[in-house]
């Protein structure tokens, strides 16, 4: 079968591209996909408070002054009546349990497809199931069960995005500098959110529908293009993926490189979890997703209801303080991966994250009431250290596992190892969120203390994994044992000298 991008089996001679040029193609039209992802997931968050009016958050505060028409009509049946937010978050719980199981069977699936058809085919599902929810609006649905359904089905297609679009960089590229790489592509996400954001607030105005049509149609669109370009690896384009990740073009012997394909048979699911680390930074990545996702679906809720400066924030303030936390992330994102790459260890940097996590998690806690500037400062800080681990696991570290040396180069399993580790990620998504619904009503410490023991047993389970990198990595031998050595020296020197 050829797997030939459409583009570069008409329209562009291979051989004319240069490998860099591949690289950054992949890098953008990736860049482009996972974005076009998070902008139709986002939609929801921003509607919700169209659907259900007595939603409290800032996009209430924005759609009623800003866009006033939207808001018109009190509520959508059946999330206007005194259980709406119960169902509204019945919805989301929903998207995220499915996404999270999905996850293991898309990137079983993407090890073994032509993983430009299968981006192409979960961004046209994503595409259609998202806009099937904003077609309620102009049906006149009111049935929980149709957006359920729905909403359902869209988790199970978003799901075939983040395995798919980390294999293909993966292929791509090669270890050295995938860290500082990987921490900047990882943008995607938060500009995802933002420009989804923007998309669906604008669109409200002409009614909620419009919401989750618009940000799908651009899916669609980019799913298309990505059909038509995307090289998903490349023996695709008739390179040697091994020579590529050394930064050497050579041509596969054979043309297209099938017997080159068949020899790189994909990894079963249950032989990808015993990869060495897989398990551990999956089973981390859980916490670390967990605080991750609560300071995302709670920040702005959290910093309305508490004194900043002497003073409650309002909710337009509060959301656009929030942003800061994203901020970080992208920050924290780089940092990780550039630090990793420095020191050649990934498992170290997002122990060290954690346990820095802990830290700025305590002092924004009790410190971050005393005025605005200190708040929006430590705001970075904690997303910074917060995003980090969760931002390097989800890339590099996945990309690493997924084309691990145990494989002997004759296997494939960037999509499952991938998967394996967001989709246990996920989970822990899911759940924290869940959590501080329950325990914020009690007590907002108590939701602080669950976020700093969170993030202590992410560090915890790749603790081995860290103490293995620093006896085995020079530079992190010399830092932790080099005062002790020179201790050592400094004694044996004044033996001798009492000696002589």
């Amino acid at each position: 079968m050829d797997r030939t991008p459409p583009a570069f089996r008409y329209l562009i001679n291979r051989t004319s591209v240069s490998i860099k040029t591949y690289q950054y193609l992949i890098l953008i039209l990736t860049f482009l996909a996972y974005t076009s992802y998070h902008a139709t997931r986002k939609t929801t968050s921003i509607v919700k408070t169209v659907l259900d009016p007595a939603t409290n958050n800032v996009g209430m505060w924005f759609h009623s002054n800003i866009y006033p028409r939207a808001t018109t009509g009190g509520g959508w049946a059946p999330f206007d009546g005194p259980e709406g937010t119960s169902l509204l978050g019945i919805l989301d719980l929903s998207f995220l349990a499915v996404y999270s199981i999905g996850m293991y069977f898309a990137g079983h699936l993407g090890d073994r497809l032509d993983l430009r058809i299968f981006l192409t085919i979960g961004m046209i599902g994503t595409s259609i199931f998202t806009s099937l929810f904003g077609v309620g609006y102009w049906l006149n649905i009111h049935a929980f069960g149709y957006f359920l359904v729905v909403q359902m089905l869209a988790g199970l297609f978003q799901s075939t995005g983040w395995p798919s679009v980390v294999a293909v960089v993966g292929n791509w590229h090669g270890k050295r500098k995938r860290g500082l790489i990987m921490g900047i592509w990882n943008a995607h996400t938060s500009i995802g959110n933002i420009s989804g954001s923007l998309i669906a607030s604008l669109m409200l105005n002409y009614g909620w529908g419009w919401s989750f049509v618009v940000p799908s149609l651009l899916m669609a669109f980019v799913g298309l293009v990505l059909f038509v370009l995307l090289p998903p690896g490349p023996e695709s384009v008739g390179l040697n993926a091994d020579e590529i990740r050394n930064g050497v073009r050579e041509p596969l012997l054979g043309g297209e490189g099938e017997g080159n394909r068949k020899k790189r048979e994909a990894v079963g699911f249950w032989a990808a979890w015993q990869i060495p680390g897989v398990t551990a930074f999956a089973f981390g990545l859980f916490f670390s997703k967990l605080v991750a996702y609560t300071f995302l679906y709670w920040l702005p809720f959290y910093i309305s209801h508490t004194k900043i400066g002497g003073e409650y924030l309002s909710n337009w303030k509060a959301g656009m303080l929030s942003t800061l936390f994203d901020v970080g992330g992208i920050l924290g994102g780089i940092l990780a991966g550039q630090l990793s790459d420095s020191l050649d260890a990934r498992a170290f940097t997002s122990v060290l994250f954690n346990f820095l996590s802990m830290g700025a998690l305590f002092i924004y806690r009790y410190f971050g009431s005393s005025s605005l500037l200190i708040n929006a400062s430590l705001m970075i800080v904690t997303g910074m250290f917060v995003n980090g681990p969760y931002a390097l696991i989800t890339t590099a570290v996945s990309a690493d596992l997924g084309t691990h040396e145990s494989l002997r180069g004759d296997s494939r399993a960037l999509a499952t190892v991938t998967a394996i580790i967001d989709g246990t990620g996920s989970a822990g998504a899911a759940i924290g969120p869940l959590l501080t619904g329950y325990i914020s009503s009690k007590s907002w410490d108590a939701v602080f203390g669950m976020l700093m023991v969170s993030a202590f047993f992410a560090g915890l389970l790749l603790a081995k994994l860290a103490c293995a990198e620093i006896k085995s990595n020079e530079q992190l031998h010399f830092c932790f044992r080099g005062r002790n050595s020179s201790r050592e020296t400094a004694n044996g020197v004044s033996h001798l000298v009492s000696g002589v």
